[in-house]
């Protein structure tokens, strides 16, 4: 009866981010639109390069160019809030632009785990059955596998939306979190959200459990075909084409597993050292690791650095 009575319809959230941490918050701040800058940079430069030079019309960068385009989406449904969130001693958002927030950075997160999966799978393709690769990677099929990967991401997102938006909320509306994290949210909730962690876990088998399975099953065959080519330049020729996707795919699911995977405390005496845990892992899956995809896909990859130098120098001759 007590928490019955404590639930109220709740008309906004109160965001802490580092507000418990006054001198993180300035360095934070700073480094946050310093990284900020570089993901808008960097995958905007990687996106313009996919499109405008015609040697990088493949399934690889077509899957590239979603990829880079997904990382600026993600970062600025969550980043621009965060930074305001360092200005304001009290940072204060609607429960509207609080669901709407939730749903975009989980329907895109849920997409970049689905993408990576499909790249994996493009790779395998490439490296172990190099002469069905055009007809098995032809349009007519990855259009519709990146299709596909951003409406089952965006579909799990509208799921886990409702069901969180319909949960009444106890006492304070206060969220101990960056941004509108579901996990946050579920938190405070005053009602059964068993069917909220059922569905959590069905959405962690097809987001993190069966990509990362499948990606391991295709990186188990990739290996042993180029452990069978005879030359040390041609396994290092084949090794390269995937170690940038690979690379990435271990800091992605790496900290996503740590932070959705890893057993939640119940020791109240740990639960702030737990929450700052949480919120700084966050902060580098959703912020890192999109400013580090397009720098190692660069630094790994000839045909994209070439790409950039004919679009620097083509610059310059119009000028």
């Amino acid at each position: 009866m007590d928490k019955a009575n404590r639930t109220s319809p709740v008309v906004e959230f109160i965001l802490i981010g580092l507000s418990d941490y006054p001198k993180l918050e300035k360095t934070f701040f700073v480094l946050i639109l310093l990284m900020y800058l570089v993901i808008l940079l960097g995958n905007g430069l990687l996106i313009l390069v996919t499109v405008l030079d015609s040697h990088l019309h493949t399934p690889m960068y077509f899957f590239l160019g979603n990829l880079a385009f997904l990382d600026i989406c993600f970062t600025t449904s969550s980043v621009p809030l965060l930074l305001h969130s360092h200005l304001s001693p009290r940072e204060t958002i609607s429960f509207s632009a609080c669901a709407v927030q939730m749903a975009l950075s989980f329907a895109l997160a849920g997409t970049e785990c689905l993408l990576l999966g499909t790249m994996a799978f493009d790779r395998y393709v490439a490296i172990c059955n190099p002469l069905r690769y055009p007809s098995v990677m032809s349009k007519a099929a990855y259009v519709p596998m990146a299709a596909g990967s951003w409406a089952i991401g965006g579909a799990a997102s509208v799921v886990h939306t409702s069901l969180t938006i319909r949960l009444p909320f106890c006492g304070d509306n206060v969220i101990n979190h960056f941004t509108c994290e579901i996990l946050a949210i579920l938190k405070m909730a005053c009602a059964d959200i068993s069917i909220n962690v059922i569905s959590m876990g069905v959405t962690n088998v097809i987001f993190l459990a069966a990509p990362v399975l499948f990606i391991t099953v295709s990186y188990v065959f990739i290996t042993a075909t180029i452990l069978r080519i005879p030359s040390a330049e041609g396994r290092k020729k084949a090794f390269s084409t995937c170690s940038a996707h690979l690379t990435v795919v271990i800091i992605f699911y790496g900290t996503l597993f740590f932070m959705y995977g890893k057993p939640k405390s119940k020791d109240p005496q740990g639960k702030d050292k737990l929450d700052l845990s949480d919120k700084l892992i966050s902060l580098f899956y959703g912020v890192l690791t999109p400013m580090l995809n397009p720098i190692i896909y660069s630094l790994r990859n000839k045909d994209v650095k070439a790409a950039v130098r004919k679009l620097v120098d083509q610059k310059r001759v119009t000028q």
